[in-house]
């Protein structure tokens, strides 16, 4: 190990400083490769010796050998004010001015050691807790990091430039935990959004992982509940619930959900459940954000609907594109994709599809927070287009012959008789 490795501190060791005394030895599990080590156990002034577990429990650190040898010492503010000027002018302290800090005295050994020092009662500008490399030539200090406390999920640091509170009350639905489905939770969960709930009735296959977020080991897994299990690692501020429900057969108990939900995300296959989204959302006057590719991949398609009385339902927007000479895509969106004689081959690579998740999501969003009042996230349209690969000899608005290129259209008026968008009697 070297001056420039990284230590690790897990709370439950801050707890240890705070109670052990003047000091103590610290058990240090390191990676050479990685030159990083944590902190495993504390022992007090007594001998006493504690464990500090590594989190989480699949942390890589578990598995690796004892490492070098390390202490603690309580000190005082003042030796920590010294760091404000290492860290300015990265000048090494001799040892006895960082000695005649400590409460106990330095071992006289030949070679390096490593040393936290805790010094209760700091101004909120200099921190508590430093870690610092011992040689015979001096010392300095290392790169530290202390895990945050239980329940911390780092949004606040967000604020106020971005309005944390708004989106960790919104309550999303999304129907759909396939490709684009996986990525579009991710990205709702890194927004920030507070509640998420999940729909879709499949288990994930091997054949999925190619473009599927989730992981090898959670094949067999109903998706909703693979997705469910990684954010609650990576996003633990998101509340993540799964249901294993088909949209088109339960669609009573999906319309029951509806009261409670700001926004509905539908990113399934399938022209039925994209349909009975469009139905449910509508009649229970919530706004839907569908989002698909098409052109075996070519196109990438996010398209809003609000419940107003001037916006149709997605049959509406359909056929108004059909009167203007632009495909139906919605057929097509009944392909069964994978592996095997049963399935179409795969065109549309993950890249491209969590792009367009990626894209759902910001939508999505955008819609919460003009709900919710925020001026700064209107959209320039209700129906946006990407050209995933050059579609020149598609109509418009689906014709690109450019990749990334972006075209948003505006919102269609209802068709007379739509079941969907006819007023409430």
């Amino acid at each position: 190990m070297t001056r420039n490795m990284q230590l690790l501190l897990g709370q439950d060791a801050i707890s240890h400083f705070k109670a052990g005394g003047r000091g103590g030895r610290l058990t240090i599990r390191a990676s050479a490769a990685q030159d990083v080590g944590a902190v495993v156990a504390v022992s007090d002034s007594t001998g006493v010796t504690r464990p500090c577990p590594i989190l989480p429990k699949t942390h890589f650190l578990k598995s690796c050998d004892v490492g070098p040898a390390g202490l603690w010492y309580r000190t005082t503010p003042e030796l920590h004010l010294l760091w404000l000027a290492v860290a300015a002018r990265l000048k090494t302290l001799r040892r006895e001015a960082f000695a005649a800090g400590l409460e106990r005295p330095l071992p006289t050994v030949a070679g390096a050691f490593f040393v936290v020092t805790y010094a209760p009662d700091c101004s909120d500008e200099v921190p508590d807790v430093l870690a610092w490399c011992v040689t015979p030539d001096g010392v300095q200090l290392i790169d530290f990091e202390v895990e945050p406390p239980p329940g911390f999920c780092g949004l606040a640091a967000l604020a106020p430039g971005w309005p944390v509170e708004a989106v960790q009350r919104a309550r999303l639905l999304l129907v759909g935990a396939g490709s684009i489905g996986s990525a579009v939770a991710d990205a709702l969960a890194l927004y920030g959004i507070g509640h998420l709930v999940l729909v879709d009735p499949d288990r994930l296959r091997w054949h999925n992982l190619v473009r599927h977020r989730a992981r090898p080991s959670d094949v067999g897994k109903y998706k909703v509940v693979a997705l469910r299990d990684d954010l609650a690692v990576t996003r633990p501020a998101t509340e993540v619930k799964p249901l294993t429900w088909n949209v088109v057969t339960d669609a009573d108990r999906v319309r029951a959900l509806l009261n409670d939900i700001d926004v509905v995300v539908c990113c399934a296959d399938g022209v039925a459940p994209r349909r009975v989204v469009s139905h449910l959302a509508r009649r229970a006057r919530k706004p839907a954000v569908l989002s698909c590719v098409l052109e075996d991949g070519a196109v990438g398609e996010v398209m809003r609907l609000q419940p107003w009385t001037d916006h149709g339902c997605l049959n509406c927007r359909r056929e108004a594109l059909q009167e203007c000479g632009g495909i139906d895509p919605e057929p097509a969106l009944d392909a069964r994709y994978g592996t095997g004689s049963t399935h179409r081959p795969m065109t549309a690579v993950g890249g491209d599809l969590h792009l367009v998740g990626q894209l759902t999501a910001s939508i999505a969003v955008s819609t919460v927070l003009a709900r919710a009042g925020s001026s700064g996230h209107r959209l320039p349209g209700e129906h946006l287009a990407v050209g995933l690969r050059t579609t020149g000899e598609l109509a418009a608005p689906f014709d690109f012959d450019r990749s990334l290129d972006m075209r948003w259209s505006p919102a269609t008026a209802p068709r007379a008789g739509c079941p969907t968008c006819k007023p409430d009697d």
